[in-house]
């Protein structure tokens, strides 16, 4: 089997227009959770989230773009030039033919079925874009990547709900340690901030109406945010060869399925990632130092994925620091594993573990490490990633300082 390594990454979210300026504001435990501002926003009773302000997408594309390119389309591409600007790869022969792009998403182009049905249904009108499909469609992010950077191999869309870029990232891992490919573009984007995405979230009674408190005994509730996180997935000796910065190892992964409830999570399910993790990277439970949690702030998840920890990791769940870096972005949906491995990679490349903000209370049932409210140095030589979903879909990634 081939070692696998990141060689470059991307992102775009509301801590951030790109990687240093979001690993910034996690080492500063900055929030960009604020007030929400687009159409029909003062019907809607949640008004918060981790919205991308100020963002013009005519200063990113042409008008042509804008018209097949909803707003999570552009955001990943803008997090994938910065991910293979990094990198130094360029896609060309034999390598344009067998890498290709693996990314996760769940809501697609809701924007773009927002605006229309809008269009429709309110205003009276009989005629759409005729690029509607095509721009709302859940794959249109990853063909349009693989179009942009002549990327031929296997291209696709996984979509788990929150857990969607955790699987993408995985499948990418898998491909280029079988040797299918020497390198891999992958990730996640969401962008459901519009009026009828969070008005759809709305009926779940899931969302907090001020903040994002995961593993506070106060908590009330998750706060969607919106973004891109894009990353090179490269076979070691490929990147070696050309002298490609490696910015973390990928050292293994596991996928669960909880088999029992549509919403309420397992902790035998997230119990069973995390141990599949452990034991395709071929590590022990005290080789871990950082988890990056799932940590949405609902009661259910935190104190189920906290139990699961400690099933885990036992005594040395003690010594472990696990922190929820959806206090400061909100949570991505589809492309929150992605964001969130950025946190992991800060953590053993850096030696900087990002922060749980906002915690206030401590919660007896989620009696672990939370690293609440500042970051923190520390020596970290692996963190696992968790991403669990709606669906009872788990997915959790290893990383290894290189």
């Amino acid at each position: 089997m081939k070692r696998v390594v990141i060689t470059g990454a991307g992102t775009i979210n509301a801590l951030g227009r790109n990687v240093d300026e979001t690993l910034e504001a996690m080492r500063e435990g900055r929030c960009g959770i604020s007030e929400l501002d687009f159409r029909d926003v003062e019907r809607l009773q949640i008004r918060i989230g981790g919205q991308i302000h100020d963002y013009d997408p005519e200063a990113e594309f042409n008008r042509q773009q804008i018209s097949l390119y909803d707003r999570f389309t552009q955001f990943t591409l803008l997090a994938a030039r910065e991910a293979l600007a990094q990198s130094g790869l360029e896609f060309s022969g034999e390598l344009s033919a067998q890498a290709g792009v693996v990314l996760g998403n769940s809501g697609g182009g809701m924007t773009t079925l927002d605006e229309n049905y809008r269009s429709v249904y309110e205003e009276g009108k009989n005629r759409v874009h005729p690029f509607v499909v095509p721009k709302l469609m859940n794959n249109a992010a990853a063909s349009h990547v693989s179009m942009e950077f002549n990327l031929k191999g296997p291209s696709f869309t996984v979509s788990t709900a929150c857990a969607s870029s955790n699987h993408a990232m995985a499948q990418a891992f898998q491909i280029v340690q079988s040797g299918l490919s020497p390198a891999m573009i992958t990730g996640g984007s969401e962008s459901m901030l519009c009026f009828g995405g969070v008005k759809a979230w709305e009926g779940l009674r899931v969302m907090s109406r001020d903040a994002c408190r995961p593993f506070s005994a106060n908590r009330n509730g998750m706060v969607q945010g919106e973004g891109a996180g894009v990353f090179v997935f490269e076979e070691m000796e490929h990147a070696k060869r050309r002298g490609a910065p490696i910015l973390a190892e990928v050292v293994g992964h596991a996928m669960t399925s909880d088999a029992a409830d549509i919403v309420m999570p397992s902790k035998h399910g997230a119990a069973r990632a995390m141990e599949g993790a452990l034991r395709n990277a071929r590590l022990a439970p005290e080789d871990v130092g950082y988890i990056n949690a799932h940590g949405t702030g609902t009661a259910a998840n935190d104190k189920t994925e906290c139990a699961a920890v400690a099933d885990v990791f036992g005594h040395h769940a003690d010594a472990l620091m696990i922190s929820s870096t959806k206090s400061m972005h909100g949570h991505l949906i589809g492309g929150t594993g992605a964001v969130e491995l950025l946190a992991c990679i800060m953590a053993v490349r850096d030696g900087i573990v990002a922060p749980t903000i906002g915690y206030q209370e401590p919660d007896p049932e989620c009696a672990l490490d939370v690293v609440p409210n500042e970051a923190r140095e520390a020596k970290v030589e692996v963190a696992l990633s968790n991403a669990f979903a709606f669906g009872g879909l788990n997915a959790v990634l290893a990383l290894r300082r290189a």
